[in-house]
């Protein structure tokens, strides 16, 4: 025996160790066996993938019990030394460094894991030699599909693979198949060329590298879920074109952003605005020299006098600035094309602003690079249920405006038919929806809400359709847009024969809510919260912190007013509870039990209708351009399944 080699000897300690490690945590000490797991006749109808290269790294097992006793769970060697089956072993072993294994194994997938019908020596030395890949011929065992996360996102894998070839990437969180596709530019459909296949594989293997060096071999979570969170911050052209030292250096700076997605809860949800610090009495009693400025920049996707979105901020931008006068400094960043976004951001940084806000979820991508890249900027973006590190989110609870409305228009329908017009199927948007319904429903039990999109058909569009079906009093949008705006109407309106009365409409306070953040920003508050958590910071405040109120028209009559009064105070006050469960979804399931409110995380998470709306959240392919990349940004889960071209075959 060549001393020159790792013999047998060695492989053999290995897979003693681990036999010892799993009897101590009282484990299985073998190699798991499929038809243990899965009947063997399910392995008859099994589909035949052909010979490709799968990871060694997902071989997990053994297909029959036949050879369970001669390896350990990591496929280590345990028979004795001086078998005729070690000398096979250390035989197959010195082939392997001479010229390497050459014919395929035979192996059965299982959620994408495999499981050895011939080869289990060739898959051993190979796991002892540390080998990346191997050639297999593959046969595919399909679960039965269900609602359980893990076969769902089996399944998410399996069309992956279909039209990617990829069969090494995995995640741990649905939706995250699409999300790779889509932060990478590519349609979900369109089949990858051999190159394509060639490149990514190069960019996964230098990533992987740069990712274990970093410690990710420490962390639960699987490359796939770093990489992605890498591609959302710098993109899939520069990780193509990087190495690994400038991969290892940008995963330093980021490296929060990738452990948050170990947190099971990684968004803190901060309900209320914070207690500001007050100065220590040290700072009271001492001279102090006066304090710096603050700089904030306020970032725009078009003019304010193109946007009523827009112009609400600004207005917002305003108020702050005059209230707090000579202790901060806001200016105006208009971007003109999403594509020059980086630029305008770098800009707001070099103009020495230590605040930026961004106004729309349009901008988020590009904020958080700004603040991986400038982490002594505080940057923000007006989004919902964002889980990054870097960036802190900001937005209102309009469901409770929503919920109010809602009661509003039960009680002013005679027909019972109410409409209600949404731009996007984004987190809080749904909420909004459903508040409506329930608030409708607890005035008027007859009540159905006929719900459509704008960003389907277009408002003007949106609002004939109801027209047609003779629906006239409708909740639309909550601000115009003004230049070619095709909006009908706005708030809660009656609208009919192209005439349009409103009869109240949400008040969205920025600059209060612009306020209060950049009074938090001038104490140090932001700053601390930041510092004191380890989670992503989603700022979702409501009535109760005057972000967010109703406004009544002259229309309305002074009975309705009260009516409406009475749930603004109750929620102004934290008393109104817009979800009190039980209610029933679309479905027929029922939301919770024994007359709970649902917690802010279940309701801005909300991915289903609850059943007195007619109507359906669109699927990705329905929306406009400007619709679908909104939804990439911050769509619920629901709205970027885009609808199979092909069957997976069963």
């Amino acid at each position: 025996m060549q001393q020159d080699f790792y013999d047998y000897k060695e492989a053999l300690k290995l897979g003693q160790k681990n036999c010892k490690a799993k009897l101590s945590a009282e484990e299985n000490p073998y190699l798991p066996v499929l038809d243990d797991i899965v009947p063997p006749e399910k392995s008859l109808t099994g589909t035949h993938l052909g010979v490709t290269q799968i990871p060694v790294w997902f071989i997990v097992g053994t297909k029959t019990a036949g050879r369970v006793n001669a390896f350990a769970s990591n496929f280590m060697p345990i028979l004795e030394e001086g078998t005729e089956f070690a000398d096979k072993w250390e035989t197959l072993y010195r082939s392997h460094l001479s010229e390497g294994i050459r014919d395929p194994i035979k192996v059965y997938e299982y959620l994408n894991r495999y499981y050895v019908e011939e080869g289990n020596k060739r898959v051993s030395v190979l796991k002892y030699c540390n080998a990346y890949s191997v050639a297999a011929d593959v046969i595919r065992i399909l679960p039965e599909k269900s609602d359980d996360e893990k076969i769902k996102l089996y399944y998410e894998f399996v069309e992956f693979h279909r039209i990617t070839g990829i069969n090494f990437v995995e995640f741990t969180k649905l939706g995250s198949y699409h999300s790779l596709l889509s932060a990478m530019g590519k349609q979900f459909y369109t089949r990858w060329s051999v190159e394509e296949q060639r490149r990514f594989s190069g960019a996964y293997y230098f990533f992987e590298k740069a990712y274990r060096e970093s410690g990710g071999g420490k962390l639960k979570m699987t490359i796939g879920d770093a990489m992605l969170s890498y591609i959302k911050i710098y993109g899939y052209s520069q990780l193509q074109n990087a190495g690994e030292t400038e991969i290892g250096f940008n995963l330093k700076k980021m490296w929060e952003e990738i452990a948050l997605n170990e947190k099971t809860e990684a968004i803190e949800i901060k309900a209320e605005p914070s207690e500001e610090k007050k100065p220590s009495l040290l700072s009271k009693v001492l001279p102090l020299s006066k304090p710096a400025v603050l700089r904030a920049a306020f970032v725009y996707d078009v003019h304010p006098s193109k946007s009523g979105w827009v112009n609400d901020h600004e207005l917002g931008r305003k108020h702050a600035q005059t209230v707090l006068g000579t202790q901060v400094e806001t200016s105006v960043y208009i971007m003109e094309d999403i594509e020059r976004l980086p630029e305008v951001l770098e800009k707001a940084v070099a103009d020495n602003n230590k605040l930026i806000f961004t106004t729309s979820p349009r901008m988020l991508k590009a904020a958080l690079k700004a603040a991986v890249d400038h982490p002594e900027v505080t940057v923000m973006n007006c989004s919902l249920n964002i889980s990054h590190r870097y960036v802190r989110t900001y937005y209102t609870r309009m469901y409770e405006v929503k919920f109010i409305l809602g009661a509003l228009a039960g009680s002013l329908t005679e027909s019972g038919r109410l409409g209600y017009i949404c731009d996007y199927p984004i987190y809080g948007q749904i909420a909004g929806i459903n508040a409506f319904a329930l608030g409708a429903q607890m005035a008027n039990p007859r009540a159905k809400v006929f719900l459509e999109w704008s960003s389907v058909k277009g408002a003007k569009e949106a609002a004939l359709s109801l027209g047609r079906q003779n629906i006239h009093i409708i909740s639309s949008l909550d601000s115009s847009r003004f230049d070619n705006d095709d909006r009908v109407s706005y708030g809660l309106s009656h609208v009919e024969n192209g005439n349009s009365r409103l009869l109240a409409s949400p008040v969205l306070k920025w600059g209060v809510y612009y306020e209060k953040i950049l009074r938090s920003t001038l104490s140090n508050t932001i700053q601390s919260e930041y510092a004191e958590s380890d989670r992503a910071l989603n700022y979702f405040w409501g009535m109760s912190a005057g972000v967010v109120d109703i406004e009544y028209s002259k229309e309305l009559p002074l009975s309705s007013r009260r009516y409406a009064d009475f749930f603004r105070d109750s929620l102004i006050r934290g008393a109104g509870r817009p979800f009190l469960t039980p209610f029933f979804t679309q479905s027929g399931e029922i939301i919770g039990y024994h007359q709970r409110e649902l917690s802010l995380n279940q309701i801005i998470n909300m991915d289903y209708l609850v059943d007195n709306v007619i109507g359906s959240i669109p699927a990705y392919d329905e929306m406009t351009p400007v619709g679908q990349t909104t939804v990439d940004m911050v769509g619920v889960h629901q709205s970027k399944q885009e609808p199979s071209v092909a069957e997976v075959h069963e």
